[in-house]
């Protein structure tokens, strides 16, 4: 390792931060002041739609933006939250409490609905949120006796806070910019903790994050619930604003693509992005339809695809992507990235005598069709030992891997790993291997662009610390370990292959594994990096992690190997100390062919 200096960083970033604040509460202050200043009905009515819009698509970011799935189908809790606040209503309860029933409604039909749809990828998760949708759409038509039918149902005109019905607007205008203000604060909420990182790296990489020991499957639907109920909620305030509700609205796929397309436009997975895009869009579309009136039908929706195709074209990170520029000055931390020197030679090392052991792999086969990937593959590796897995391409290396992580079922064969509780146990997804300290690299590095360097570090130690700032004070000390000091605040696409390999195995060191499995993390990378790599992985064993490495770059194996073993069509030909098994025919005939046995 390299000595390293870090840069000042709070400073700038606080400040930053600060001036962000004031900006936003400017942005929030005039939304409110300015229809009450001006006290004109109809400019009442568009703060009010913005801040019901705001409100709604900063609800659907929480799943189609941080969690990266994109629902067309998000009126269904819309609709739940308006029918239930209604019909209460009629049966003379208050819709504060019709709210929160159709909140606690929506929650558990979107948990019911999306845990099948979250097997779906691609454009057919969004196909299956539109087919929801159109099933509560014809559900709503035909039980009349409930919803009214096609006809709608009407309020009861009754007046005053308790009801949500008022002869003023500014009575709403404050019901409306109120419950905004709560939903962006629960979705900087979840941004800002443990969860909202969670969701982030499954959105971006979701084989890391299972990695990791996140549960993706349980983030997404713990983010779905608070997005439906949260969803529901403004639509029973906006049921009660327009005092009337009917199926071909409450359950529209344009009023579901109108909520996603203020994120999309606003800034996608930003906190405040769909704020930004309700601001922008309401009031073109509110002015054109007060102008033009019956001739201007349709037009809102000819506003939002222009605005989108320009968007798409000029700024494609949304309008936060413009305004995050003011607040964020150049950064050229991530381009230094590989400037730092490295040693000119490796440091000796005298291998510790090997301890218990932590891992044993028991044979494991695995076929795919007719091609038989790996063939009765047994081994052990020792706490404190360092285990070379090497072989030609495709001798099955990556697939054992996967099956020693949970990523992968064998046909037949067990793979255990001695907790540390002394007892043996067989793990049979990749949680339980992370909770039993086995941590992963991957053949092609896996970074959570979107975040920064100390975020996908932080992502790891979550693992560990579930509080933000511990999980934070753990990953500048990983990173402080690894090289990566000077580099926290910079974007993790901004670093080169041989960065973005040290980050991987900071995120993974961040876990506090036991035992480190890596592939191929010297694969593309100069020398420099490759001798820094090996100097980096024998301070990782000298901390008590055992290490199984995949690797094609023999100087590493011989380097670092205190066991070496061979794989060859999916079957181990040879293992033993590192010069032996170079040494050996079947391995010199594996990887050069037979006429080199003899030369």
């Amino acid at each position: 390792m390299t000595d390293q200096t870090s840069t000042p960083i709070a400073a700038p970033k606080a400040a930053r931060n600060t001036t962000a604040a004031i900006a936003l509460v400017a942005l929030l202050a005039a939304i409110f002041i300015t229809p009450v200043a001006l006290n004109d009905q109809f400019i009442y009515h568009i703060f009010i739609t913005i801040c019901i819009f705001a409100g709604l698509s900063t609800a659907w970011n929480i799943v189609g933006g941080f969690a990266g799935q994109l629902s067309l189908g998000h009126a269904i809790f819309y609709g739940i939250g308006a029918y239930a606040g209604i019909m209460l209503t009629n049966l003379g309860i208050s819709p504060w409490i019709g709210m929160f029933a159709g909140a606690g409604i929506a929650a558990v039909v979107a948990v019911i609905i999306s845990y099948p749809c979250f097997r779906l990828h691609g454009p057919f998760f969004a196909l299956a949120t539109i087919a929801f949708l159109e099933v509560f759409h014809q559900l709503a038509l035909h039980f009349r006796d409930f919803t009214g039918g096609a006809t709608g149902m009407m309020i009861p005109l009754n007046i005053g806070w308790e009801w949500m019905v008022f002869r003023e607007r500014l009575p709403a205008l404050i019901i409306a910019f109120g419950m905004m203000c709560f939903i962006l604060a629960v979705a900087w909420w979840i941004r800002s903790h443990r969860l909202g990182f969670q969701l982030v790296a499954t959105r971006e990489r979701e084989s890391a994050a299972r990695a990791a020991g996140i549960g993706t499957v349980k983030v997404r639907l713990i983010a779905v619930a608070i997005s439906a109920a949260l969803t529901a909620m403004m639509g029973t305030f906006h049921g009660m604003y327009l005092t009337f509700i009917e199926p071909e609205s409450a359950f529209s796929l344009a009023f579901s693509i109108q909520i996603a397309m203020f994120a999309l436009i606003g800034g996608l997975g930003t906190v405040f992005g769909p704020l930004l895009g309700a601001v922008l869009l309401v009031p073109i579309t509110e002015f054109a339809r007060g102008a033009l009136g019956a001739e201007a039908v349709g037009l809102h929706g000819f506003v939002y695809g222009a605005v989108l195709v320009l968007v798409v074209i000029f700024i494609p990170n949304g309008l936060m992507g413009v305004v995050g520029r003011w607040f964020k000055p150049a950064d050229t931390e991530g381009k230094q990235a590989e400037a730092v020197a490295a040693p000119d030679e490796v440091r000796a090392f005298t291998p510790p005598e090997p301890g218990e052991e932590i891992v044993r792999v028991r044979n494991l086969n695995k076929h795919f069709g007719g091609l038989h990937v790996t063939n009765d593959v047994s081994f052990t590796l020792r706490e404190g030992e360092i285990l070379g897995l090497i072989g030609p391409n495709g001798a099955g290396k990556t697939t054992l891997f996967n099956m020693i992580s949970g990523f992968l079922d064998a046909d037949s064969g067990t793979v255990e790993i001695k907790g540390k509780d002394g007892k043996w146990h067989k793990p049979t997804n990749p949680a339980d291997f992370a909770t039993l300290g086995v941590g992963r690299t991957f053949q092609i590095v896996q970074p959570f662009a979107a975040m920064t360097v100390e975020e996908n570090i932080m992502v790891g130690a979550f693992h560990r610390y579930p509080h933000v700032e511990d999980a934070r004070a753990a990953a500048r000390r990983t990173a402080e370990k690894m090289g990566l000091a000077p580099y926290l605040n910079s974007e993790a696409s901004s670093l080169t292959i041989g960065g973005l390999k040290r980050l991987e195995v900071a995120r993974v060191m961040a876990m506090e594994p036991r035992v480190l499995l890596l592939d191929e993390v010297m694969a593309g990378i100069n020398q420099a990096d490759v001798r820094r790599a090996i100097d980096l992985m024998l301070s990782i064993r000298d901390e008590g992690v055992s290490i199984i490495a995949i690797e094609h770059v023999m100087q590493a194996v011989m380097s670092l190997s205190d066991h070496v073993i061979v794989l060859s069509s999916g079957e181990v030909i040879a293992e033993g100390k590192p010069k032996a098994v170079v040494e050996d025919p079947q391995v010199i005939e594996a990887y050069l062919g037979k006429e080199f046995t003899h030369a």
